[in-house]
C-alpha cells in the first residue's frame, strides 16, 4: 500500500497537506519511511556552540552557584576585616570601601550581560527542545493510530472468517436436519 504525506495528513491529522507545518511533514514522512524522528538534542546544542558561548555558559554556571556565592561572601568579609581591623592605620581601601564598590560594580557590569546571553541561549534551546518533543509526541500518536488501524483490520478479518465459518456450519446443520428428516418419514 503506497501512502503519501497527503493521505496520512487527511487520515491521521484530519487536515489538508497544504496546511501542515514543516515539522508535521517531517513526522509524516518519517512514519511513511519507517524511520525514527528522535535525535540527541544535547549533542546538537553542544556541536553548535562557539567558544564565546561556551565561556558565557561556564561563567553563568559558576556565577549562579552556591560555591561562588559562599566564596564571594568570604572574600567580602576578608576584605572588610583586612581594611578595618588589621590595616586600621594603613588600609589601602578604608571604610566606606570605595575601591571594593568599584570592583563590585565592574563585576556586576560584566557578569549580568554574560548571564543574560547564556539565559537567552538556554531559552532558544528550550524552544528547540519543545519543538522536538512535539515532533516525537506526534510521531508516537501517529504510530499508535497506525497500530489501532492494523488491529481493527485484523479484528474485522477475524469477524468475517467467523461469519463465513458460522454460515458454513449453519449450512451443514441444515443439511443434517434434512437428511434426518428424510430418514424419519414413513415411506
Amino acid at each position: 500500500m503506497n501512502k503519501t504525506v497527503a493521505d496520512l495528513a487527511l487520515r491521521w491529522l484530519t487536515r489538508n497537506a497544504d496546511s501542515l507545518s514543516d515539522a508535521e511533514r517531517r513526522v509524516l514522512q518519517s512514519a511513511i519511511d519507517r524511520k525514527p524522528i528522535s535525535r540527541d538534542q544535547f549533542q546538537a546544542h553542544a556541536d553548535d556552540q562557539k567558544i564565546g558561548e561556551r565561556i558565557a555558559d561556564s561563567i553563568a554556571r559558576v556565577g549562579g552557584s552556591w560555591t561562588f556565592i559562599i566564596s564571594f561572601l568570604i572574600f567580602l568579609v576578608a576584605w572588610s576585616t583586612l581594611n578595618t581591623v588589621l590595616l586600621a592605620t594603613g588600609a589601602f581601601d578604608p571604610y566606606p570601601y570605595v575601591f571594593l564598590n568599584l570592583i563590585l560594580s565592574m563585576l556586576a557590569a560584566l557578569q549580568a550581560p554574560v548571564i543574560m546571553m547564556s539565559q537567552n541561549r538556554q531559552a532558544e534551546r528550550d524552544r528547540l527542545d519543545a519543538s522536538h518533543d512535539y515532533e516525537v509526541n506526534l510521531k508516537a500518536e501517529i504510530e499508535i493510530m497506525a497500530l489501532h488501524e492494523k488491529l481493527d483490520e485484523l479484528r474485522h478479518g477475524e469477524l468475517l472468517a467467523v461469519r463465513d465459518k458460522l454460515a458454513e456450519l449453519t449450512g451443514a446443520v441444515l443439511r443434517l436436519e434434512e437428511r434426518l428428516g428424510e430418514r424419519g418419514q414413513p415411506g
